[in-house]
């Protein structure tokens, strides 16, 4: 959501850290809090104008005209302050519906004033501007501020000035508080502007000689702006609705959400509950909450929250297993219900969110059975069905009852059943798999003709956009009425390969002669080209780094479909309307601060650019074009008919529910002509009115359906087309939300813009308005679709609809990688892999998740364990390899390695050319001795001969011992990095009959020649042969396997690669010239001069 409440202590702090104003503002930073944690002592020593002033105390709580509710104590000594605070803290108090307990408390200094000194000033946030409101007399008495308050308009981008509050606000204000109070309020403007308020009210405001005081306070900011805001507000804690206590679930849900490009939301409302949701879409979620309130569920509903915006299956885990364990906690003696539910997703693959629920349960799948839970599944989108697979397969295995429904079933039909209200059918009828809609075997590549001949009720010009007219001087430029034809061409903003697949699978099953995208900018790249699908062929669709470059190349171009992030999307969108050829924008993006999107409207509104969005999927126009993702995948597209146009439009803000309605129009009339979500923030870019305007203006829609939702007063306006009688066409109108009115606190659903500021705004007062008009309205979100078919079946009977004639679509291949995830076909793999996997949330190593490496404290050994050897391996074989790692970094610089790791840095090459440089010299002569003395010394050992006999067999066939002999180090000067290995062996390895059986040679090698001596190489390469060998992790098979396939040499690589890059950088920070070798030290033997 985007605006959010503080507390009073916030907001003053805010207004006294950053209020620019002439006016003396008096008490700043003068406030103490108060909990149960409380110590006074320490809080008289932080605070001490607490001993020596007349204090005020009230609770900080957001709760509202907490001084006619008795709960503000006034003109009080400290003393009178503590048992004021102490007869209300920790009581359960009742404020309006809600009941709340009182824990948290301001202390303030008591100012002594007259009740002519108070006023009452509030400013506000609407989509024109921002309105200010000032009353002359404020205080507990104030009243009706709406009717009484003078007001003054700001428009958006405007600034304010004290001649301007002087004149329209401060007519019946004394002469001598003129300047105060206009000098506070511009400042108080001002502040409100920079900080991303969206609500400040202060009531009363006391002005005397002194100065300004702020008594109370109640404030909104707009909590999307924490990126720009951050540095002032710092880490703001909003505090839940009086009347609802903050639950670490919530806060735990919040955090995830924060850390992800998903939506995720949970409102815990009642934890003893029997009935819960985890609905899929900020509007679905609010369809389920209204279904379950109006089956008398209301005091049973446990929680209200959502996911969206295609979360991972990890993110989906997190989320579920949320719920699951509050579901878990309290039995109910009639058992508990999970409503799994949501509309036909866009974008969402169902089955990899599913996967994440379906892991949940089975991890709670005891505590599921123990406390009786029954889940009901509806879902639809992309993958569902084999998301609805998945989901049937674990009630079967775990013995959970999960009934599970999907496109075939009416949204919240499940609510019914869950509630006992309606029969569970035992098998419901499967509509079509993705699978049904791949390509035919008599595919061609040419595009095919029409699929449908026009409805009779459309005209032939319908499909022709109409082109906005040219404003006159000092006016607004008008908007197009017809937004998409068989012709429009898009530019996507945004890197969004799947999203332009689909618009151009979309474009060839329309059979239009183009695809509608003809460019992407993209300004993180060069310029290049993308390859897509034009049916059967490929195609290159060019991307350009500079959105004036696309525009220039493309003039045909009207839409463009931005992807921008939310904090980029405001400057591209500014910049795109730039170009007079841009006539519609969609903007996608949730969570853009409102101030920003007021900017955007105003200008599109200067130059008659229609926007859609922001927080919206888009729009769809069949048989023409569709935005981005909306509509969600082919399979979705036929079998709602999007191909062709139908008879009926539609305007929703939500995204998903859009979707949602081209199910039912497709099931209930002959389908779509228009559809647009203009998205659920507060302030869409274009309203439910614009667009029923367009639709009343183009012949081919017959009828309008409207889905409406908490929040604004937009809908009045259609009420007031329908009275004035410039909305003829049958109006279909619901607006979700209803269950908001049966809350006894207020809940934010998961729209930014679906919360009542007042009685008007709610869902069931804007219903009853538009059935007052004459608006065709359900009694319920479930009636909606036999509403639209009674509307529709009249019309077809009166003529008005003509229904065209059905001619199958055209065929559009499938993806390759779609149609495997849909487990439709199988192909051999390139690579396979049994080490690592990094598909998932989290890196595994061997099936060992990161995380548990670290929490086991494995370190760099136990690692190389499971990424070598795919075994955790005992602690003391972890510490021996990090020791061989160890002892094996580096040697000095004279080896050959580390000389030619020099040579290569100081000829000015790169670390990685250095490295390989060094590396290459590893074999037979140089370090590669492990390998060949593990093998050597255990062919010798497994064979049964004696170290004498080895040693003498080695000399007769003329081979060297590898692993023994050193040219330093001797049996007088022994090795300290072999001594330190040969302790650690024997004090911790089970048994080393290897080890010894080497050493038993060494002492027959040194006999002869004191140089002999095991060296470190050969010493690694016996003991791990021991530690492969006797730590009991391994076959003999295997671990001879280990030695043969060259592991042990990967030690002296792995360890030896840290001494190179050592030498590397060791010459760069030296600076050292490049290397020539000097002549003296080259003997050069060249032949004789030879005559003739």
């Amino acid at each position: 959501m985007s605006a959010k409440a503080i507390s009073e202590q916030t907001g003053k702090e805010f207004l006294y850290k950053y209020i620019c104003t002439a006016a003396a503002v008096q008490n700043r930073f003068r406030y103490a809090n108060v909990t149960t944690e409380t110590d006074w002592e320490r809080l008289t020593q932080e605070h001490p104008w607490l001993l020596t002033e007349k204090l005020v105390v009230k609770p900080d709580q957001l709760i509202k005209r907490r001084g006619k509710l008795g709960l503000v104590g006034i003109n009080l000594d400290l003393p009178g302050v503590k048992d004021w605070v102490k007869s209300r803290l920790m009581k359960e108090t009742m404020v309006a519906k809600a009941k709340g307990v009182l824990k948290n408390f301001l202390i303030e200094p008591f100012v002594e004033h007259a009740q002519s000194d108070e006023f009452y000033v509030c400013v506000y946030a609407a989509r024109e501007g921002d309105y200010i409101l000032f009353h002359h007399e404020g205080g507990v008495e104030v009243g009706d501020v709406d009717a009484k308050a003078e007001r003054l308009l700001v428009p958006v981008d405007d600034k304010l000035s004290e001649e301007q509050v002087t004149e329209k606000l401060l007519a019946h204000v004394s002469e001598e508080k003129k300047g105060v109070l206009a000098s506070f309020i511009v400042g108080l403007f001002n502040l409100y502007e920079d900080l991303y308020f969206t609500y400040l009210e202060i009531n009363p405001l006391v002005v005397t000689g002194d100065g300004v005081y702020v008594l109370d306070m109640a404030a909104k900011i707009d909590a999307t702006a924490d990126y720009i805001c951050k540095a002032k507000w710092g880490d703001v804690e909003f505090p839940p609705p009086f009347g609802r206590e903050a639950y670490p679930e919530e806060a735990y849900i919040a955090d995830l959400d924060a850390k992800s490009g998903a939506s995720l939301k949970l409102t815990l409302l009642n934890p003893r509950g029997r009935i819960w949701t985890m609905v899929a879409g900020g509007g679905a979620s609010v369809v389920y909450s209204d279904t379950i309130c109006d089956l008398g569920g209301v005091d049973e509903l446990a929680n209200y929250g959502e996911y969206s915006g295609a979360p991972s299956e990890q993110q989906t885990y997190d989320y579920a297993k949320t719920i699951l364990s509050l579901i878990t906690r309290e039995k109910h003696p009639q058992g508990k219900v999970l409503i799994i539910g949501g509309s036909i997703a866009n974008f969402t693959n169902v089955a990899a969110t599913f996967k994440g629920i379906v892991r949940a349960i089975k991890d709670y799948q005891g505590p599921l059975k123990e406390h009786e839970v029954t889940i009901f599944v509806r879902r639809g989108g992309p993958n569902y069905q084999e998301g609805l697979r998945v989901m049937g397969e674990v009630g079967k295995t775990t013995g959970i009852p999960i009934h599970v429904f999907g496109t075939e079933t009416h949204m919240t039909a499940i609510v019914g059943m869950a509630m006992g209200h309606r029969p569970i059918p035992n098998q419901p009828p499967m509509d079509a798999h993705t699978a049904n809609f791949l390509l035919n075997a008599g595919c061609n590549a040419v595009t095919p003709a029409n699929t449908r001949t026009a409805s009779f009720s459309e005209p032939k010009s319908a499909g022709e956009a109409t082109p906005p007219k040219k404003p006159k001087a000092g006016f607004q430029a008008a908007k197009a009425t017809t937004l998409f034809s068989r012709h429009t061409k898009s530019i996507v903003w945004g890197m969004q390969t799947r999203a332009v697949q689909g618009m151009l699978d979309f474009d060839y099953v329309c059979s239009r002669d183009e695809p509608s995208v003809a460019a992407m900018v993209y300004p993180f790249t060069g310029d290049h080209k993308q390859k897509f699908y034009w049916g059967h062929k490929e195609i290159l669709v060019p991307v350009y780094k500079s959105m004036d470059d696309a525009m220039k190349k493309h003039s045909d171009v009207d839409v463009l479909i931005s992807f921008a992030s939310l904090r980029s999307a405001f400057d591209s969108t500014m910049e795109t309307m730039q170009h007079p050829q841009i006539r519609t924008i969609a903007i996608i993006a949730e969570g853009i601060p409102e101030a920003q999107t007021r900017k955007i409207i105003k200008t599109a509104d200067e130059k008659g650019v229609t926007i859609i969005g922001p927080a919206t999927v888009g729009g769809i126009k069949p048989g023409c074009f569709k935005i981005g993702n909306t509509g969600g995948m082919l399979d979705n597209i036929l079998a709602s008919k999007l191909y062709r146009p139908g008879s009926v439009a539609y305007v929703s803000r939500s995204g998903g529910m859009s979707n949602e309605l081209n199910n039912i129009i497709s099931r209930t009339t002959d389908g779509v002509y228009e559809g647009v979500a203009i998205g659920g923030d507060r302030y869409p870019g274009s309203t439910f009115m614009d667009h029923v305007l367009r639709y009343q203006d183009t012949p081919g829609v017959q009828m309008i359906v409207v889905l409406g939702e908490i929040g604004g007063t937009e809908e009045y306006r259609i009420c007031q087309g329908i009275g004035e009688g410039r909305i003829t066409k049958p109006v279909v109108c619901w607006c979700i939300g209803t269950c908001a009115t049966m809350f006894t606190s207020e809940v934010q659903f998961g729209h930014a813009g679906a919360c009542a500021n007042q009685a008007s705004e709610t869902a069931v007062a804007k219903n009853q308005a538009l059935r007052d008009a004459g608006a065709y309205v359900p009694k319920s979100f479930d009636e909606l679709g036999d509403v639209i078919k009674t509307v529709y079946d009249g019309l077809v009977a009166n003529g008005t609809i003509v229904p065209a004639q059905e001619v199958p679509p055209p065929t559009v291949p499938m993806d390759y990688s779609w149609a495997r995830e849909l487990g439709l076909i199988r192909k051999p793999a390139s690579f396979m892999t049994s080490i690592c996997d990094e598909r998932g949330q989290e890196l595994i190593y061997a099936g060992m998740p990161i995380t548990e490496v670290f929490k086991e404290e494995m370190g760099l050994g136990g690692v190389l364990g499971l990424l070598w050897f795919q075994r955790r391996l005992p602690r003391y074989a972890c510490q021996f390899i990090e020791m061989c790692l160890m002892v094996t970094a580096d040697h000095g610089p004279a080896v050959s390695g580390a000389h030619n790791t020099i040579v290569c840095a100081r000829a000015g090459k790169d670390l990685i050319s250095c490295l390989t440089s060094g590396l290459l010299t590893i074999g037979d002569r140089f370090g590669g001795a492990l390998d060949a003395a593990a093998k050597q010394f255990s062919k010798a050992f497994d064979s049964g001969m004696l170290p004498m006999e080895f040693v003498n067999k080695m000399k007769k066939d003329g081979k060297l011992i590898m692993g023994i002999g050193h040219r330093v180090k001797s049996i007088n000067n022994p090795d300290m990095r072999v001594q330190i290995l040969k302790d650690f062996v024997k004090q911790n390895f089970p048994a080393s009959q290897m080890l010894d059986y080497a050493l038993n040679v060494e002492k027959i090698t040194t006999s002869k020649k004191p140089n002999l001596i095991l060296n470190v190489d050969g010493f690694i390469g016996v003991a791990f042969v021991d530690l492969l060998r006797t730590c009991g992790g391994f076959t003999r098979d295997e671990a001879d396997e280990f030695v043969e396939i060259g592991s042990l040499n990967g030690i002296f690589v792995l360890g030896r690669s840290m001494g190179f890059i050592g030498h590397y950088l060791d010459q760069k920070r030296l600076k050292q010239g490049l290397y020539r070798h000097p002549w003296d030290d080259i003997s050069y033997v060249l032949p004789e001069h030879m005559s003739m």
